[in-house]
Formats: C-alpha cells, structure tokens, sequence
C-alpha cells in the first residue's frame, strides 16, 4: 500500500473524506490526529488549522493540501517543511457559495430588509427611501477566483462594481484598481464593501481607522475572507459613530468568537460562524484523489476538485503543462 493519507483537522472526524477517498482509489491508510501512528509513514497532509510544528514532524511527506482555498492558516507556521508542495482546494461550489452570500447581504442592505423587519416587529406600515441599484456602488477587496466571480455576479445585477487587487487586473465591465492609491480610490467609491483577500503579511490589519474613514459616509461592510484583515476596535468606532451603517462579519480574529465580544450584540453587526464557503469532500474529493494518484505514479499534481479539476488535470498531463493552483509561500497565494 502507498503511504498513508493524514487527515488533520480538529472541525470534524474526516470520515467522510475517508468514504471519498476509499471510493476514488481504493483502500488507503487513512489517519486523523488521534490515529497518527508511525508518522515517517505519512506521504500526504489533509490539512485545516493544523498545530504549529506537526506538519514538520512527518519525515516523509510529500505534498500538503489545504482543506480550503485559504493558506493563510498554514503558512502561519513557520516550521513548515520546506520544499514540500502546497495545493489549495478549488472547489466551483465553495466559489459559488461565497458569491451567494455576499450577494444575499448585499441585496438585503440595498433592499432595507433589516428595517422592513423592524417595521413588522412594531407593526408599521413605513415605507422607506429606496437607492436605485444604479446608484449603489458595490466594490470588492479581492480580484481572485472568488472575488471575479463575485464582482461579476453582482455587476450582473446592474450595480456599478469596482475590485482591487495588489497587482493591475482587468475584467470586462468591472472598474478595476491596484496598489496602494487604487485601494484609497476604491474605498472612496463603495457603498457596499466585500472583503475576499487572502490574508498575507501585507493585508493584515488592512481594514484600520483610516480604511474604514476612506469609505462614504452610511457605507455598509461584508467581510467572508478574514479576520486578520480587521482591526476590530477601528471597526466598531466607525459604527459607533454613525460613519458605517452596518456590517455583517463571517470570520474573526479570533475563532470561535469569544462570547464576551462586543460583535455579538451590536446592533448593527450581523454574525456567521464562517460558513460563508464549506469544503464539502463530497464534492471536493475528486480534485484531492486525483492529486494523490499523480503524485504516486510521478505526474504534476492539480488540486482542482469536481469534475473541471479533472479534466483539466488529464489534459496538462497529456500535455506536459506546468501545475496550477498551488500557493508561493512567499506572496501567499
């Protein structure tokens, strides 16, 4: 038998990684954290939010694969073993269902939904001010595959959209910005602002005091990427004050929450518990499998997942092409 498959992740017991990746490739020597056994026997990590130094302790391994498109929760580790490949999982229905809520909140702010309720919690019959999508101007942190599908889902809908990115991009019917004085542009033209960056050593407590003051005054914020980008205390002093409307927070800088945290009972905050995009192995395992069995028989590997990843991983090895998605561990993605 090949080497063994570690699956290490504190959030569930990996059967159902094990079911789907029996399915794919047969029997496998599949272990969790607490079935570890001799770790030179380990050939590949299934990694979330792995303790610091563990990756290290396996001798042998051969590729690490975040159970996520994040890999900010890897590289935080700074024993990680050098040289060792990093995919991440690109999984179209994570894509899909990150798009899906930032254009719930988003639809739900345009629309005065949380008003509206409040008006039925009194029985009120108040119409309010309704901004013509024309004028609502919608601009997204973050021009990766989450933030193109995003930005373009919500142009779609007839909202003036703008994205940034750290490097210049150019997308059909999407104003774009890059660098450090597109970022303060971008910030100055959004209504609604959707956080979907990486988290990296540069955009760490991006969203301070002076960010959040950049933003139009009744600006409304959605942040699914990471609480690292956030400078919470900043956060809530623009609430505080009036200069933002609301936010909705699905990722924090501490998880969980903590429930003494003050973003559990504003009132102008709305909380997830980072569910804006799951990993299901269901439908993400395709990618995973086909990446083990090309790592074992010496192929470039593709962390892919559903059956696009598929198909495009036959093609590249057909035609020799280099590996895509994998992470630089230096920029972070």
């Amino acid at each position: 038998m090949a080497g063994a498959i570690a699956y290490v992740s504190r959030d569930t017991d990996g059967q159902l990684w094990n079911k789907a990746l029996q399915a794919g490739l047969g029997p496998v020597d599949f272990r969790t954290l607490e079935t570890l056994g001799d770790k030179a026997d380990i050939e590949v990590v299934l990694a979330w939010k792995p303790p610091a130094g563990l990756i290290a302790s396996f001798p042998n391994v051969r590729m690490i694969v975040s159970l996520g498109m994040g890999v900010d929760h890897l590289l935080a580790d700074d024993r990680l073993p050098e040289g060792v490949p990093i995919t991440r999982i690109m999984d179209d229905g994570l894509v899909g269902q990150m798009s899906e809520y930032a254009i719930y909140w988003a639809l739900r702010h345009h629309r005065d939904i949380d008003k509206y309720a409040a008006s039925q919690r009194a029985r009120q019959w108040k119409p309010e001010e309704f901004v013509d999508t024309i004028h609502r101007r919608i601009g997204i942190l973050g021009l990766g595959t989450i933030g193109q599908d995003t930005a373009n889902k919500i142009a779609a809908l007839g909202f003036p959209t703008a994205g940034w990115s750290r490097t210049q991009k150019t997308l059909p019917g999407i104003e774009t910005f890059h660098g450090l004085d597109g970022f303060t542009r971008l910030l100055a033209r959004s209504d609604i602002l959707i956080d979907v960056l990486p988290l990296t050593r540069d955009t760490r407590g991006l969203l301070d005091a002076k960010a959040f003051a950049a933003l139009p005054k009744g600006a409304f914020f959605i942040n699914m990427a990471r609480g690292g980008h956030v400078v919470d205390e900043a956060l809530l002093a623009a609430l505080d004050s009036g200069h933002l409307a609301g936010a909705v927070l699905d990722v924090f800088n501490q998880e969980p929450l903590p429930p003494e945290h003050r973003y559990w009972t504003h009132p102008k905050v709305r909380v997830t518990p980072h569910i804006a995009g799951a990993t299901n192995p269901r439908t993400a395992s395709p990618g995973v499998i086909e990446n083990i069995k090309r790592l074992r028989t010496g192929g470039a590997t593709n962390p892919r997942t559903a059956s696009p990843g598929v198909i495009e991983n036959i093609k590249r090895l057909r035609t020799g092409k280099p590996l895509i998605h994998t992470v630089d561990p230096k920029s972070g993605y």
